[in-house]
């Protein structure tokens, strides 16, 4: 399940691209459009402007704009940055792997469906970026 962390992310990230995304966008703007509290708004785009996804102008005029376009930033990058893993459990994991305790990978079932979920939703979010978010409807 996502996040409120990411949900907002995405949010915001969908507003920005859906106006100019080389135009810097005020973070009260967005908090107020997207009805997102302000604070968290701001460690949440802090965090995207550190990953290298976003960038900020001070001043007048200034904001938050895309250092990257929302059509290379694929889902998959946004949900490990925030929430980590994507996989339903460590053990399935490609990035954040973890061995289950009490359990041999080789001859259970659990893992064995959950590589296939792992794998379906990858096939979706690796491919699909902000800017196809930022299209739809």
């Amino acid at each position: 399940m996502l996040s409120k962390k990411t949900q907002y992310a995405f949010q915001a990230l969908i507003y920005m691209a859906q106006k100019n995304p080389n135009e810097p966008t005020l973070i009260a703007e967005i908090a107020r459009k997207k009805k997102i509290p302000l604070k968290f708004l701001e460690n949440i785009l802090l965090e995207l402007k550190n990953a290298g996804l976003l960038e900020s102008k001070k001043g007048k005029g200034g904001g938050y704009f895309f250092k990257i376009s929302p059509n290379k930033i694929p889902l998959a990058k946004v949900m490990r940055l925030l929430d980590g893993p994507i996989a339903l459990m460590p053990c399935v994991s490609l990035y954040f792997y973890e061995r289950c305790k009490n359990c041999d990978e080789k001859h259970c079932g659990i893992n064995d469906v959950m590589i296939q979920v792992r794998d379906a939703t990858l096939n979706i979010v690796e491919k699909k970026t902000v800017a196809d978010m930022a299209m739809a409807k």
